[in-house]
């Protein structure tokens, strides 16, 4: 009877995953009213304290999911990992259906293992595939922060990359005769990175709202944690006082460059010293092959 059990419910489980694999891969279109609602949220998340209303995600069915397990997660986000989703151009429904994506796989995973070695050997309890089941759940749903976090050093390195670019870009508008504005929703439309998506967001913004757009920057330098943002946005609001900014522009491009090669140069040093320990290793082996036959013939004799 107990065999029989594992076997059916190791047969529902690889159907069911067969199934959510073919759903994934199928191509749908997105529901109109979830996506306008999407476009009228915010660009940037609310780092202070996000609320659970989000839109019913629409279109596919691994954003329902995410959106079903967002409204019912016990443990919430913290604001590093909203300005990392953010910086990476993600939404909280995509990274909650990785969750989600996770814990199926973490419960599917481990109970097959078990239940199909408990088949063979007869070896294993009842209860070791649920167990093993509801383990390899909870540890499914941290493992996309662990590699959120894991990836905020790379996220950040290259968002400092792009922005580096806009700057420049910025400028060879200017020297282009274009104004401050111009300039700056010109070069935001150049690229499609993350980065370059919130600022024609945060561009659009204001320009909807007929505002300058200089306090949509320094809102986004905050929201994504980079001051450079609000040094360009300092920098282009001088265009209002009749300053030349392409000298400047090209001097603060300057010394975030610098900046940027001398992080890159330090952890470049870092991960060189932390090889070192692996270099080591042969020459300790190959000491220790030549030292204990030595000391085996001493403690023999």
């Amino acid at each position: 009877m107990i065999t029989f059990a594992l076997s059916f419910l190791t047969g529902i489980l690889i159907a069911g995953g067969a199934v959510l694999i073919i759903a994934g891969a199928v191509r749908s279109t997105p529901e109109l009213v979830a996506t306008v609602a999407r476009m009228q949220r915010p660009v940037g998340l609310q780092l202070a304290g996000h609320d659970r209303s989000l839109p019913q995600a629409g279109g596919s069915v691994t954003d329902r999911l995410g959106s079903w397990v967002y409204r019912r997660t016990p443990v919430p986000l913290s604001a590093g990992q909203l300005r990392a989703l953010q910086i990476r151009g993600r939404s909280v429904i995509e990274f909650y259906a990785d969750k989600a994506v996770w814990m199926i796989i973490g419960l599917t995973m481990p109970a097959l293992i078990t239940g199909g070695y408990g088949y063979l050997t007869g070896g294993v309890q009842p209860a070791v595939p649920l167990i093993a089941a509801l383990v390899g759940a909870v540890v499914g749903y941290f493992v996309p922060d662990l590699l959120l976090r894991g990836q905020a050093t790379a996220n950040r390195h290259d968002a400092s990359a792009a922005l580096l670019m806009y700057i420049d870009l910025v400028t060879l508008e200017r020297l282009a005769n274009a104004s401050g504005t111009q300039a700056l929703h010109n070069a935001a439309g150049l690229s499609d990175v993350p980065l370059f998506r919130q600022l024609r967001g945060a561009l659009e913004r204001a320009r909807l709202e007929q505002q300058a757009p200089y306090p949509e920057l320094r809102r986004l330098a905050d929201e994504l944690g980079l001051p450079e943002i609000r040094d360009l946005a300092d920098v282009m609001q001088l265009d209002e006082t009749g300053a030349a900014l392409s000298g400047s522009l090209r001097a603060r491009a300057r010394e975030l460059r610098d900046g940027h090669l001398a992080t890159s140069m330090r952890e470049a040093n870092a991960a060189s010293e932390g090889m070192t320990i692996y270099m080591t290793i042969p020459a300790l082996l190959l000491g220790v092959m030549f030292i204990v036959p030595a000391l085996m013939r001493l403690v023999t004799t």
